[in-house]
């Protein structure tokens, strides 16, 4: 569900440029354009803490291997808890994706 609130002309073009990208070069090269440095790290440590809460791990487990905050990791497991789905998605694929490439059989209505 799109949260209409963070729906516009200009998120919409975003999220359609995003679509257009083909492979990690071209995501890299888009990103690092498009944000900074701290913000590339940051939402990799984001995805990183939803996986690592998603597979049970503690907060201080989490802090640990990431050294996000206790608040980021909050924020985090309220988005998996009552968020878009997004995390859950993207996590599911990812999944999927190991599992396909360790030629494991995947379950396509398992999951997201």
């Amino acid at each position: 569900m799109i949260n209409e609130k963070l729906r516009n002309e200009l998120i919409d073009k975003l999220m359609a440029a995003i679509l257009l990208l083909r492979n990690p070069e071209e995501s890299y090269a888009f990103f690092e354009d498009i944000c900074t440095v701290a913000e590339l790290k940051a939402m990799a440590q984001r995805l990183e803490v939803a996986s690592m809460l998603r597979q049970g791990n503690t907060y201080d487990a989490i802090v640990e291997r990431t050294r996000a905050s206790t608040a980021t990791i909050s924020r985090v497991k309220r988005c998996l808890v009552y968020g878009a789905d997004g995390y859950e998605i993207v996590l599911e694929r990812m999944r999927q994706k190991n599992n396909e490439g360790n030629g494991q059989e995947v379950d396509e209505d398992a999951g997201a």
